[in-house]
């Protein structure tokens, strides 16, 4: 298509190629830092996630705040960015006109080898400021087999492990997160810990700072006035002994700080929420926009940290939660919201608040998914309501499979309700259903067991409707007590045991549409030795992350034989740790930590779960007096009172008109933005049309989707300057509006360059050339090689695909110009035909025989 039949093409709608660096303002350090980094991308695996660029990140000029605060995620990008408390921090502290916080995760191990190797830092991602010249470093701890990876960064920026070896010239280590109301297996690693809800403390912990420093005291002065504030523990203000039997016993060193109590915000409707949350690259675990409904649980189950740690229950009122979609959507582009709290059915206004978001959003396609519904809550007016643009994952949690057991654990869910509950789903057409339940349950027995067995029977006969095929995935996971629970002084069941209750279960639940997964139970021994510690398991911390323990919590990294071996240098002893059973009233490593929740309150569910007693959700009724609550600041916050929430005279949404057509439209892919792979290119077009307020046409059934075609995947660390892809909107909507609306929700090296309307029905795929500029930083050409090539008539090439299927063609034919401009640099142009697409690199590899390694770090320009 020509350029004159593109009006709205302009050399400002180009102006993007001028941003393609947006490190101008950083200093040296930083620069290097940053370049450095830039050189390896190309070799390793997901490179956007280290980019920093997303919609949404703050980038502030260091050189001009006070205080430089890195939010530290001991694990992968994907999982970090899917968490809402580093958003919500990260908002929080930005908002500060002196903080400046920056995002840093661990490293994939192939780009920690290549730090290593070239002696490079680990920066943050928006400035590329290396972690040790940071001024605070907050670390988020919320599961206990990411703790090696906090070691792993560390190490990566030259900041001592210990808390006692470092001095002024090394950042404070801070944490926060459910994993520090056990804080004793990593105290001796952190400065302080946040227990507890940060919103607040996170501020006055910076407020102090910022005094701290003006006043030029020492570290142990900024420590004194940390530990004033409720939630904070300083590990160095407290000492370890041991008693007669061998238990480690925690006690103060100075009389008024002799415990830590949590903090609390009481009301979340009084502190911030983002409306702008940083918008992953990538797939992100959680790829959709996340909404806190409610904090806290108050059902009681006996097994659930969570649910005794994060009381009382407050909700967040439905005008927050109404106004606060409208804006995140807005600033987004998101198509899913997700509804979040321990238990989100239990959340007083669910069903009226899902039906207004429905109503407001469901013209838009937007989804509602609500992740964690207790059983009795999800009603069939619910799930009516939830499947109205697309049926969103449905998951159920019997936890035991018999009622007694049920009763023991307080999960007050009967058969009858489960079944209930999968009737309607399968009815309203949901084919795949999650089952999660746990082994090695207090006084559990074989016939527990054996009820598992017979509920998930039971609920494979439950019929879908038309004959319809339908699913059942079983998760089984091993009991871990932790501390804070009724359950915190049980005994976890041994390894063995263990394999053996996993063994009999997956032999009898197969087939019939049962899919059987189950959580390895060598990872919950060492996740339950960790969440009953104490100090004593530093040194195993440290060992096990010397012998190459990472990511211990993901299946492919899990190094067993590396664990056993630290444990064995460290002469720990897991038994002692976790088969072991306590006694009522011995010292626990966590006494100095108070959640809120009584040791008594906690003793009296023991015994009640011993005779099968349960106890009732005080959120409605009365105070089961577990210690949380004063009634007058901390107490349950609910909102009953639906008011004017209800349906009624609601703007209809849906798109003024039911013609329709097609756009073209051409854009270029330039610097960082040759990292972006073809579905996450895709991901990022559609949200930039959704942030611009451009409709869209969709497809119809079960998941409908925007109507985006386009005509080639471009690999990731190519270059372009001119893709197209068509995509369908409604008539009125003039190819000028997406060039201004859509470029300036684009990242950093996306553009639109050009729009136009498509008069005619395309002819089809017709061959077309692609030409290619290579340049190489690692190797040369061969002449004599290129000679050979264009001498032979033909030059088969076998090609594999993902699913193991192999093509032979003839590339021969399909490379029309293949021309050396220097040693290290090639033009060449490659026909693209259907079923006979060839990649540049496939001809530099079969021609030339460079290496992998040598043509990701090559420069690649299409066009």
């Amino acid at each position: 298509m020509k350029k004159t039949r593109f009006a709205h093409r302009s050399e400002q709608n180009l102006a993007f190629f001028k941003k393609l660096n947006p490190y101008d303002h950083l200093n040296n350090r930083q620069t290097m830092s940053r370049q450095s980094l830039q050189e390896i991308l190309s070799v390793v695996q997901h490179p956007s996630h280290y980019l920093g660029t997303e919609i949404n990140a703050l980038r502030k000029d260091l050189e001009k705040v006070r205080l430089r605060f890195a939010l530290a995620f001991p694990d992968l990008y994907e999982v970090g960015m899917s968490h809402v408390g580093i958003q919500i921090l990260y908002h929080i502290l930005n908002d500060r006109q002196a903080i400046a916080a920056e995002r840093l995760f661990a490293p994939g191990l192939d780009l920690e080898a290549r730090l290593r190797a070239g002696r490079i830092p680990l920066c943050s991602l928006e400035s590329g400021l290396p972690l040790s010249d940071f001024d605070i470093v907050g670390f988020s701890l919320l599961y206990e087999l990411n703790y090696t990876n906090i070691l792993t960064m560390l190490n990566l920026s030259g900041v001592p492990f210990y808390a006692r070896d470092r001095d002024e010239s090394h950042p404070l280590i801070i944490a926060g997160g459910p994993c520090t109301f056990n804080p004793e297996p990593l105290a001796d690693f952190f400065d302080a810990m946040v227990l507890g809800d940060g919103e607040l403390v996170v501020l006055e912990l910076a407020d102090a700072w910022l005094a701290w420093k003006d006043s030029g005291a020492d570290r142990e002065a900024l420590l004194k006035t940390w530990a004033s504030i409720e939630g904070v523990y300083v590990p160095s203000f407290f000492r370890t002994d041991m008693d007669s039997k061998g238990l480690q016993v925690v006690s103060p060193k100075f009389p008024e700080y002799r415990s830590v109590r949590k903090a609390v915000v009481s009301d979340l409707n009084k502190v911030p929420f983002p409306s702008s949350p940083v918008i992953p690259f990538g797939k992100p675990i959680h790829d959709r926009l996340s909404l806190e409904v409610c904090r806290g649980c108050t059902r009681g189950c006996r097994f659930c940290q969570a649910g005794m740690i994060y009381r009382p229950v407050r909700e967040r009122a439905p005008r927050e939660i109404l106004s606060l979609a409208e804006q995140a959507l807005a600033n987004t582009g998101y198509d899913e919201i997700s509804l979040l709290s321990l238990s989100t059915g239990d959340y007083s206004a669910i069903q009226v608040l899902v039906e207004r978001l429905m109503s407001r959003w469901g013209a838009e396609r937007i989804a509602i998914s609500l992740p964690s519904l207790r059983v009795g809550s999800l009603t069939k007016e619910l799930m009516e309501q939830i499947k109205r643009v697309r049926k969103t994952g449905f998951t159920v949690a019997p936890e035991a499979g018999s009622e007694r057991l049920r009763n023991v654990i307080n999960k007050n869910v009967t058969e009858r309700a489960l079944e209930e509950t999968v009737q309607n789903a399968f009815g309203l057409g949901w084919r795949l259903i999650k089952l999660y339940f746990m082994i090695g349950l207090p006084t559990e027995t074989k016939a527990d067991l054996d009820a598992i067995v017979e509920l998930v029977r039971r609920l494979q006969k439950v019929r879908a409707p038309g004959g319809r095929n339908k699913n059942i995935t079983v998760s089984l996971s091993t009991f871990i007590p932790k501390a804070h629970t009724p359950f915190q002084w049980c005994p976890q069941i041994s390894l063995e045991e263990s394999k053996d209750k996993i063994h009999m279960l997956r032999g009898k639940l197969k087939g019939g549409g049962i899919r059987f997964k189950w959580q390895n139970p060598e990872v919950s021994l060492l996740e339950g030795l960790w969440a009953r510690g104490d100090r004593r398991l530093s040194r195993l911390l440290v060992e096990a992350y010397r012998a190459g323990c990472r990511f211990d919590g993901w299946s492919d990294k899990f190094r067993y034989k590396q664990w056993l071996e630290a444990i064995d240098a460290c002469s720990v002893d897991v038994d002692f740790y976790t088969t072991r059973v306590r006694d009522l009233e011995e010292p626990l490593p966590w006494d100095h930590i108070d959640c809120g929740v009584s040791k008594d309150f906690l003793k009296q569910e023991w015994e009640k779960a011993l005779e099968g007693g349960v106890t009732p959700d005080c959120r409605d009724g009365e105070c089961n007096l577990c210690g949380v609550c004063d009634m007058e600041t901390i107490k349950p916050v609910t909102f009953q009172d639906e008011g004017d929430l209800k349906v009624r005279d609601l703007p209809d949404r849906r798109p003024k008109s039911h013609l329709y057509k097609k756009l073209q439209v051409y854009y270029a892919k330039r610097g960082q933005a040759k990292y972006f792979g073809h579905l996450e290119l895709v991901k990022i077009f559609i949200r930039a049309f959704r942030r611009a307020r451009i409709p869209l046409r969709f497809s119809e059934g079960f998941h409908p989707a925007p109507k985006f075609s386009f005509e080639s995947a471009l690999p990731v660390g190519i270059e372009s300057v001119e893709e197209r892809f068509v995509v369908e909107v409604p008539v009125h909507v003039a190819p000028e509006v997406v060039l201004e609306g859509v470029n300036p929700e684009l990242p950093l090296g996306l553009g639109i360059t050009a729009c136009g309307n498509v008069h005619r029905r395309s002819p089809g795929v017709v061959p077309r050339l692609a030409q290619y500029r290579v340049t190489l930083k690692k190797d040369t050409f061969s002449e004599d090689k290129l000679t050979d090539f264009l001498e032979k008539k033909a030059w088969p090439m076998t090609k594999t695909n993902r699913k193991g299927r192999s093509k032979t063609i003839d590339l021969r034919p399909l490379v029309k110009k293949l021309r050396l401009l220097s040693a290290t640099t090639a033009d060449m142009a490659l026909e693209e035909q259907a079923g006979q697409m060839v990649r540049p690199t496939d001809v530099l590899r079969q021609v030339f025989g460079l290496s992998e390694e040598s043509l990701k770090l090559a420069t690649i320009l299409k066009g």
